[in-house]
């Protein structure tokens, strides 16, 4: 019940941001600023998407949840990178960070399903 309730979260979450790469001016000016192209900003918000999709699909699925957890793992540690990489405030980091550990407790709670 608990990884549904995070995948829920994660996945509605994920459906916001990833949209968001496609055409909010914050997110375009963001990586703009982190040096990051305009074809990695919507490569970032279909990688959030993808992730999104697994996740609400993976409610029927132990193992897409897994790989959902494990792309948005992959995704907030490449943000965080991100924040370092420019030597950002780590309050900047905060939502990146949660943001991992919620994924690392969805991937946590059925990497038995990647086991097969």
């Amino acid at each position: 019940m608990l990884s549904i309730i995070l995948q829920a979260i994660l996945g509605l979450g994920f459906i916001m941001f990833g949209f968001m790469k496609f055409s909010s001016p914050q997110m375009i000016e963001g990586f703009k600023y982190f040096g990051y192209s305009a074809g990695f900003r919507i490569f970032t918000g279909v990688m959030e998407l993808a992730a999104a999709a697994l996740l609400i699909a993976g409610i029927w699925n132990d193992t897409l949840t897994a790989i959902g957890g494990l792309l948005v793992v992959g995704i907030m540690v490449g943000a965080i990178f991100t924040h370092i990489k420019i030597h950002d405030k780590v309050k900047n980091m905060a939502m990146p960070i949660v943001l991992l550990g919620l994924g690392a407790a969805v991937l946590a709670l059925n990497y038995s399903a990647l086991l097969g």
